[in-house]
């Protein structure tokens, strides 16, 4: 099936009803929203389940000191350590930013309760689910024993500049948090791609990584699509053009992703996203733009 590029123009009132569409699907699959908890009824169940059939690996990782001394700050010449360790840093490393990121934003953001437009209800939501995806990291690092891992502040300038950001005019912060989303989802089709590869000796906790690791995707592509939402014409093509260098700017500070990733190949891959070459099941679960459907191509 086909579907239409990511970048695709569209209407005002496409982008209005889809905003409707959209939290109609985030409050189906989500269910209740725990506040308190930064928590949604349904991911919560699963992560419960997760913890109830935890899968362990069979061989520990090697050194795993090299993880603990190097998934802040890397320390040591990544060409030195293990792939499997790199993956984990580097897994950290986003995971963190992610992290920084939705704290901030869900301060900055009112309770549902308050929240007076569908626009800032969808925002709850979304950033609810990001707390789940930082519990589904913490399930991965246990797989492969490394549960001993903290979520740790950024330098006190980059802290501040995720503080200010979810008050950045929607000019600037929506093509932004479009590419962040973006990202997000290139770089999780690369690490699906290493699975087989580095854990070929532990298809248990493969498939366990694999599981949770879907779990997120389902929701990021979601993303993806919301935030693309918000973008006009004029702000989809600048879009488009952030996309390479944001992509480098941003892997520019975990040096351990040029050992794993070719990130010129994910940055072209992002500006030809549409939906094509993600794993079979995920889109089905997922919510796509209207204009970005198949259904709405032209015979």
């Amino acid at each position: 099936m086909a579907y239409r590029s990511i970048f695709t123009d569209s209407s005002p009132d496409e982008r209005r009803d889809n905003f409707d569409d959209y939290l109609a699907y985030s409050r189906l699959r989500g269910g209740e929203l725990l506040e308190t908890d930064k928590d949604l009824s349904t991911r919560r169940e699963r992560l419960q389940y997760f913890r109830a059939h935890p899968v362990r690996s069979h061989r520990p990782l090697e050194n795993p000191a090299a993880f603990y001394r190097n998934h802040v700050v890397f320390r040591d010449d990544p060409s030195t350590i293990d792939p499997r360790i790199l993956l984990w840093t580097c897994v950290y490393k986003f995971a963190r930013h992610e992290w920084v990121g939705v704290s901030a934003a869900w301060d900055a953001s009112p309770r549902l309760s308050e929240a007076p437009t569908i626009i800032s209800r969808i925002s709850r939501y979304h950033l609810a689910e990001e707390f789940c995806h930082v519990r589904y990291f913490e399930e991965m690092f246990r797989t492969f024993g490394l549960d001993r891992v903290v979520w740790m502040p950024l330098s006190p300038f980059r802290q501040r500049v995720y503080g200010l950001f979810p008050n950045l005019p929607g000019l600037l912060m929506n093509p932004i948090a479009f590419v962040t989303e973006l990202l997000g989802v290139m770089l999780y089709r690369h690490v699906d791609a290493l699975l087989d590869q580095l854990f070929a000796d532990e298809p248990e906790a493969r498939a366990r990584i694999r599981e949770l690791l879907y779990e997120i995707m389902v929701d990021e592509i979601a993303h993806v699509g919301q935030r693309r939402n918000f973008l006009g014409s004029a702000q989809i093509r600048i879009a488009r053009r952030l996309v390479a260098p944001f992509f480098r700017l941003f892997f520019r500070d975990i040096p351990e992703s040029e050992h794993l990733f070719d990130i010129d190949r994910m940055a072209k891959d992002g500006v030809a996203f549409d939906y094509s070459g993600l794993p079979n099941g995920l889109l089905e679960r997922s919510w796509i733009p209207s204009y970005c459907r198949a259904t709405n191509m032209a015979a």
